[in-house]
């Protein structure tokens, strides 16, 4: 048998005790140094420690079907963990053991815990109650190890004393018993030894059941593996497994297949044939001793655990060999070929190679040969076999086998390469040999590199993959055309017309044209399992958890998930044809719409392009950011529906038209001062006005009326200042005007008279200043030291060409493609797609077209009463005013014009997808969308001042000269970066600072301020709203921080709820008592849960519900607090003890897994209906679905969220 396949790898201390997930990819250690770690063996990480115990740990377990991590270790205690991510951490300890504590398993039905321990005893524990259930004593040294049946009511164990016992617990199934946890004379009757196995002649170390059979196999200390069969009534040794050179440390049945893993001290893992009772394959070890095995409950997988660390690995390649040709794929399950017409669904067995190669080894590859209708098929075994067999023309029943004419040596790789020769690669000669279809060598040739494997290249020529590089070769002039590097090549995937291949390696795809004179590079952080041309030209390809598409250019992305990995064999339409790890065929059905857009795009494929955008439903804010990204803003215009982000791409792309038409649909003040922007640097002054208009901008407005040249319009602003009783507005709008009695009259009217007069007298008009010194009662007299001043010659300029009806001259831009299309509802195949800032410069055109607005009636889609003036104000002439001001827009097409640079703010705002970042650059209302998005939020009132304060922190304003504005300067995270596409504002709030603003809650919970407390943890949750991650570890910790937060400001808030009942309504005493005791189940730290234990245990104390105080009690002891605490809980135990009962009934079960409602404060039991904060992930009842979250007042319960973006 070939090498194991070690799938994963870590080096820590000793591995004493290792356990599967049964679902996710998880692997529980527990290790010699007292530390139990938690692997993702698929992603290759470390994903918590769990380091409770003192001392070494020698036994784990995980639920089979729960959330739960049982370990037992040499400080005589088992534990019980919580395994869910938020809420990682010990939920109980059970004492007992007298000695060290071997292994521990849970069962998979009741709530059980088994438990083998030195002390010579095995005990079962209740995991509800918390109790023990049996002790199972007959052992008369250690006992190593203890195992339930996986169906019978049975127990397998194993001692230093030389016995395997198997013990039966029906009774106990039956009859627990629930009389309390001291009453250790009734357990004997619940469990009896059913069989003493004996012949070992030493400690016996591991025993294990078969999944099926009633077998046992055991490891002992005498270098043996034995295997015992029962019956009803006896057991019996069946054989012994010899050829360990030391101690067997562990043994079990593999799930699937009739073989026997087992390892030991000698460093070697051995797989062991069941019905020869002969070692197939050794895996070995340089330096470390095996102590422990695990198979997975459902994969084929295993790890063992050693001196250094562990390994996870598989016995056997679980990828089938298949290979596709025309409509038919060629494949091979359960060492039959196989062929399956993709059209028809026909699955047919043509030969048998069960006689090639080693029966516990399946094929390898295979190679068909269309015009021999031949296969070439390989297999690891032996070093490596080839062999050469012809299929029958049709299936008559009968499938023959490979061994009557097939023709074999031995190679690692074999293809073919034309119609009558196939190549084959000699690893260790490093020789590849051209056989004709008589197996005779016709030419060899030298690789000029290392090659580790050969594939087809195209006509004539071979692909050889080595280390680090590829190199197409030419087999018939011996020569390399090209190379290319890349790690070891493992599959090769040409598409339909061989123009474009696919090189895939362990978690690297290159795909290159057929000279490889182009290549792109795609990587992936999990293995690439396989792939397969789509008929236009896109790769799509398998991980072990996804199927993706990949771009010819590079471009790729996620298909959909999946639960198993699969192994494609085409794709056509919307079906992906595949075989699972069975070899069986099966059809994925998928949505192609999102790469096939992207190709068309970028093949500018309009035809394909339209036709997507009007008939898919493609929508998101990935296809928006893509299309942002490749430079097609006006193609993502038409392709999105919600206003807000039309409006964000039509500002974007200088679409006037449209972006006008969404500020009037969202009609929000910061919608129409952007609009007004763009429509300034475009020179659309009519937009601008309308912008101004709805703004109630009047200052901006009147000066843009100066600007164009529009006196008509100055003289209104004119007198709605004097409606509004603005003074200010009042004197510049006369200014602009050139209204020299407008200015005097402001003047008088706010009791400036000097000023007043002076203007006057400047101006030479003498009567109004005569008029002005007899009302503040003066004469000439008491003027005349005032300085003589000549005429004022300061005069506003007559408008030579009045342009208020013109908008400025801007660069034409043409009409877009998709423009004419959308308008048009068919494609102009005629005309040339005109160039933004191309061709025909028509200056003229606005001016050609412009009509006098202001000589007929306004539109009557013009909101009449946008300026709301008092109409106590208003004469006759003035009734109209706000009719009369409201300018139609006049529907030109003009183009926009040259766009400056992209600014920071928005170079800011395209590069992340943080809210923070987006409030940093100032786009508060893009922030909004992407926290109400991406966390459900919609209060966005409390945000207030964290936006203003994140958008101050960013920016700088220095004033270089004191006449001149000042000059804004960005700050950003990484001022090295020079690429506009990279660049990040400063990170305002950093997770430690946030931490810290945490910490301060905890010491206001220690010092009972808890109203303090609740405010500061609101903070902190508000904090972390803004906050940006740029590491998996730093979203990790994100997460867990607002856990914590979020458990902290439940507790506080129940507390704070329970303090104001037991005030105000001193009869409550029944909901007093229930808060109390949720109070006990949010997560909170030890001391803290010291605190909250206390006080619940003093409630029910004196409410005399002493029964509940107790339990509460045993909780306090599990925290080890101070030994005054301890006493006083032992003698709340001791109460219960004596007086078990409970005055006033209250709806609390602890027994029973329940969240707490963070609106009602009352219990949601595990399997009920609950919806939850998109946030923080607390919990509600289904009634308040929709509502705002009362916990941080900020979020919409029950929405839906994507949750907090990648980090970058």
């Amino acid at each position: 048998m070939s090498v194991m396949l070690t799938k994963f790898e870590s080096k820590s201390n000793r591995v004493k005790g290792l356990a599967f997930h049964p679902t996710q990819p998880l692997l529980a250690a527990a290790l010699h140094n007292g530390s139990v770690q938690l692997w993702n063996y698929r992603m290759g990480v470390l994903v918590d420690r769990f380091e409770e115990h003192e001392g070494p740990v020698r036994g784990v377990a995980i639920h089979p079907s729960r959330a739960l991590l049982v370990t037992g270790g040499d400080d005589y205690k088992i534990k019980v963990w919580d395994l869910k991510p938020q809420s990682r951490r010990c939920l109980f300890t059970l004492h007992g053991h007298l000695d060290y504590v071997r292994t521990v398993q849970f069962h998979h039905e009741m709530p059980w815990i088994l438990s083998a321990s030195d002390d010579q005893t095995i005990r079962i524990w209740n995991s509800t109650s918390r109790h023990c259930v049996a002790i199972l004593t007959g052992h008369s040294h250690y006992v190593m190890s203890a195992q339930f049946h996986p169906k019978d009511d049975l127990i397998v164990s194993t001692s230093m004393d030389q016995t395997v016992r198997v013990w039966d617990i029906s009774g106990l199934r039956k009859n627990t018993p629930n009389n309390g946890p001291n009453n250790f004379e009734t357990f004997d009757t619940f469990s009896t030894v059913k069989y003493v196995l004996e012949g070992h002649d030493r400690g016996v170390n591991w025993a294990s059941f078969h999944p099926t059979l009633p077998l046992i196999v055991s490891a002992a200390d005498d270098r043996t593996i034995k295997i015992w069969r029962m019956s009803e009534t006896r057991a019996w040794e069946v054989d012994s497994c010899r050829g360990h050179f030391n101690s067997v440390s562990s043994a079990i049945f593999h799930p699937k297949h009739e073989l026997i893993v087992s390892c030991a001290e000698d460093k070697t893992v051995r797989v062991w044939d069941l019905a020869k009772r002969t070692a197939i394959q050794t895996f070995r070890r340089e330096n470390d001793r095996f102590w422990i095995l695990a198979a997975h409950p459902n994969l084929n997988l295993f790890a063992a655990g050693h001196d250094g660390g562990l390994i996870v690995f598989k016995l056997e390649r679980e990828r089938p060999a298949f290979t596709v040709h025309g409509d038919m794929l060629y494949y091979i399950r359960d060492k039959y070929v196989r062929t399956y017409d993709f059209n028809s669904g026909s699955d047919i067995g043509l030969l048998s190679v069960r006689k090639f190669g080693s029966p516990y080894v399946p094929p390898r590859t295979v190679s068909y040969n269309p015009a021999e209708r031949a296969v070439v098929i390989t297999i690891s075994s032996d070093n490596g076999l080839f062999e050469l067999s012809s299929l029958p023309t049709q299936s008559n029943g009968e499938v023959k086998d490979s061994s009557a004419d097939g023709k074999r040596g031995s190679a690692h790789s074999a293809i073919f390469v034309a119609r009558n020769r196939f190549a084959v690669l000699n690893k260790t000669s490093q020789l590849i040999e051209v056989r004709d279809l008589s197996n005779s060598v016709v030419k060899t040739i030298k690789p000029p590199a290392q090659t580790n494997e050969i594939f087809y290249g195209g006509t004539a020529c071979l692909i050889l993959s080595s280390t680090t590089t590829v190199v197409l070769y030419d087999i018939q002039q011996q020569k390399t055309i090209a190379e290319l590097n890349s790690p070891p090549v493992k599959y090769v995937v040409w598409n339909a017309d061989g123009s474009l291949v696919a090189l895939m390696s362990k978690h690297t795809i290159t795909i290159a044209n057929k000279n490889f004179s182009q290549n792109s590079l795609i990587h992936e952080t999990i293995r690439i399992k396989s792939g397969a041309w789509d008929d236009t030209g896109v790769f799509i390809y398998s991980t072990l958890n996804h199927i993706k598409y990949c771009l010819p250019q590079g471009d790729h992305g996620v298909i959909c998930t999946l639960d198993n990995p699969v192994y494609l064999t085409r794709v056509k339409g919307k079906t992906a044809h595949c075989l699972d790890r069975s070899a069986r065929p099966r059809t994925i059905t998928f949505d192609p719409t999102e790469y096939r857009f992207k190709l068309a795009l970028l093949r500018n494929n309009y035809d394909e392009m339209l036709h997507i955008i009007r008939t898919s439903t493609l929508l998101g804010q990935s296809i928006i950011a893509y299309l942002q990204q490749k430079g097609f803003p006006e193609i993502a215009l038409h392709f999105v529906q919600d206003k807000n982000t039309r409006f964000d791409l039509a500002v974007e792309c200088g679409n006037l038209d449209v972006a006008l038409e969404t500020a009037r649909a969202i009609d929000r003040p910061e919608c129409w001062e952007r609009l007004a922007q763009q429509a300034l640097k475009q020179g659309n002054h009519k937009i601008v006005e309308k912008a101004y208009q709805q703004t109630k901008n009047f200052d901006r407005l009147s000066f843009l009326y100066l600007a164009t040249g529009s006196t008509e319009k100055l003289s209104k602003m004119q007198k709605i200042a004097d409606a509004r009783g603005d003074p200010m507005s009042r004197f510049h709008n006369a200014l602009y005007a050139g209204d020299v009695l407008g200015r005097i009259a402001v003047l008088r009217d706010v009791g400036l008279h000097p000023l007043a007069y002076l203007t006057a007298k400047t101006n030479g008009l003498e009567e109004e200043a005569a008029e002005i010194l007899e009302a503040a009662g003066l004469t000439e007299a008491d003027v005349d030291d005032v300085p003589a001043f000549g005429k004022c010659t300061l005069q506003t300029p007559s408008v030579v060409t009045p342009t208020s009806n013109l908008n400025w001259p801007s660069i034409s831009m043409g009409e877009s493609f998709f423009d004419r299309a959308l308008a048009n509802g068919h494609l102009d195949g005629d005309g040339d797609i005109p160039h933004i800032n191309g061709n025909g410069l028509d200056l003229s055109a606005g001016a050609s077209t412009a009509l006098d607005e202001w000589a007929r009636d306004e539109e009557p889609d013009v909101e009449e009463d946008g300026w709301e003036l008092d109409a106590e104000a208003e004469d006759e002439e003035d009734k109209d005013v706000d009719e009369e001001f409201e300018d139609a827009i006049e529907e030109e097409d003009l183009g926009a014009g040259a766009a400056p640079g992209v600014s920071e703010n928005e170079l800011w705002v395209r590069n992340s997808p943080f809210a923070g970042e987006h409030v940093a650059a100032g786009s508060f209302d893009t922030a909004m969308q992407l926290l109400n998005r991406q966390l459900g939020v919609v209060n966005f009132a409390l945000l207030k001042p964290s936006f203003l304060s994140i958008y101050r922190s960013s920016h700088v304003y220095v004033s270089p000269i004191a006449s001149l504005p000042p000059l804004q300067l960005h700050i950003r995270r990484n001022p090295e970066e020079t690429s506009p596409g990279r660049v990040l504002p400063v990170t305002a709030r950093t997770l430690s600072s946030i931490r810290t603003e945490l910490s301060e809650g905890y010491r206001f919970v220690s010092g009972n301020k808890l109203s303090e407390a609740q405010a500061t943890f609101r903070s902190v949750l508000l904090a972390l709203l803004l906050m940006v991650v740029s590491s998996d570890n730093e979203a990790k910790e994100w997460r867990d921080t607002v856990t914590a937060a979020r458990e902290y400001l439940l507790g506080v808030s129940i507390e704070l709820e329970r303090r104001r009942i037991t005030q105000d309504e001193p009869d409550n005493v029944r909901r007093s008592l229930e808060l109390a005791a949720y109070f006990t189940h949010c997560q909170l730290q030890p001391q803290h849960m010291q605190i909250a234990l206390r006080s619940a245990i003093g409630v029910f104390a004196k409410a005399n519900n002493h029964a509940t105080a107790a339990k509460l009690a045993r909780r306090l002891l599990d925290l080890n607090p101070d030994p005054k605490i301890i006493a006083q809980a032992r003698q709340r135990i001791a109460a219960g003890d004596r007086n078990p009962r409970n005055t006033v009934e209250v709806s609390y079960d602890e027994f029973t897994e329940f969240e707490i409602c963070a609106a009602t404060y009352t219990p949601i039991y595990k399997g009920s209906p609950s919806v939850r904060c998109p946030y923080t992930d607390a919990a509600f009842l289904p009634e308040y679905k929709g509502k705002l979250d009362p916990l941080i007042e900020l979020t919409e319960i029950g929405a839906t969220a994507s949750g907090l973006p990648a980090p970058r």
